[in-house]
């Protein structure tokens, strides 16, 4: 499936299609250049999803927290600092990633063995004009 954002002003609606086509998977992996848009998508997911706390990329933190508006867990990570396996490891990646809960992977790349066998693979492309292209595998 692909989804278009031609402008800011339409994340939402993209959001939303998104959210229509999540069908019980749990395990979100995001992948896209530097400034392509993953964490402002992810971010504009969890809106729609009725969280209310700040999202932003957990670039320091490797992963962030939010509850959803029926008070479920959704998990945001963002890989792309660590250096080594270890590192998803030590957070206890395997034990979100069995939780059951919504997670969205930032730069899965680096943590691609660790990954389970159904996470939906999302690929995020900014266009010349700027437009942005979601493709959903």
């Amino acid at each position: 499936m692909q989804i278009l954002i031609p402008t800011i002003d339409s994340i939402h609606e993209a959001a939303c299609q998104f959210i229509s086509q999540i069908d019980g998977h749990r395990v979100f992996a995001f992948y896209g250049e530097m400034g392509a848009g993953k964490t402002t998508f992810i971010k504009a997911v969890c809106e729609q999803l009725g969280v209310t706390d700040a999202v932003a990329s957990p670039t320091f933190a490797l992963v962030n927290e939010y509850v959803s508006a029926d008070n479920m867990p959704i998990y945001h990570f963002d890989f792309y600092r660590i250096r080594c396996l270890d590192e998803a490891f030590d957070i206890g990646l395997e034990d979100y990633l069995d939780s059951g809960n919504l997670c969205f992977i930032e730069w899965p790349q680096l943590i691609e063995p660790l990954l389970p066998s159904d996470t939906v693979r999302v690929s995020i492309t900014e266009q010349d004009n700027g437009m942005r292209t979601v493709v959903i595998e």
